[in-house]
């Protein structure tokens, strides 16, 4: 997989990118992630990429011109241009498996006050990560770059992803290592009984009970 990330602050992605999983991924070539400047694409005399809006108002929008010619420098026919804002739709684990499976993501971050409108025309998809405002796109770029990586083949055990909270809409079953007893609090007998059907059972349901208990919502699905 190829990752293109347009942003007006590649230095931010620096230490999250060279660290645990997504570094091993890179190493492992199972995943290429390029970090582009879409500044060095205007051609405003003066570098800018920004401009106050028509109609007045607070801010500064990006314009299109930088974007429009940074993505067609990009693009190819397996490509999806992801637009990154508040008002995309909501990006969950779905929507990480169904990403995993693309050959070329190119995700566009905003900033400032927004963008210009008319970027929206060559994105085949918007994408927020919550309902908040955050100051630009980049840390949602590095939630679902991180998403989605550790879903590609032969980045992470696939015994792990397969048992992944919001699999099956249901969280994660709860999980112990050693001392088997810790301030009073006891590892689950069954889980040092061997019996890997009567594990398997509990572990069913005691996701069930933590869901119902904290995201009830999920069920309803």
């Amino acid at each position: 997989m190829r990752i293109d990330i347009l942003t007006l602050f590649p230095n931010m992605f620096k230490g999250v990118f060279e660290e645990s999983i997504i570094k091993r991924a890179i190493d492992l070539n199972k995943v290429e992630i390029n970090l582009i400047n879409f500044r060095e694409f205007t051609k405003d005399a003066h570098n800018k990429v920004d401009d106050t809006p028509y109609g007045g108002g607070a801010g500064m929008v990006l314009m299109p011109q930088p974007i429009f010619d940074c993505v067609k420098s990009l693009r190819n026919d397996s490509s999806k241009v992801i637009l990154l804002t508040p008002d995309g739709g909501l990006f969950n684990q779905e929507k990480a498996y169904s990403l995993a499976k693309e050959k070329h993501l190119i995700l566009i971050c905003g900033h400032y006050e927004g963008f210009d409108e008319r970027i929206r025309s060559i994105c085949d998809m918007e994408i927020s990560i919550g309902d908040y405002v955050l100051t630009g796109g980049e840390i949602p770029a590095m939630a679902i770059a991180d998403s989605v990586v550790r879903l590609l083949p032969g980045v992470i055990n696939e015994d792990s992803s397969n048992n992944d909270s919001f699999n099956h809409n249901l969280l994660d079953y709860p999980t112990y290592t050693k001392p088997r007893v810790y301030e009073g609090m006891e590892v689950p007998e069954v889980l040092l009984s061997g019996d890997h059907k009567k594990i398997a059972e509990y572990r069913k349901n005691e996701s069930i009970k933590r869901t119902k208990k904290r995201r009830p919502d999920l069920l309803k699905k």
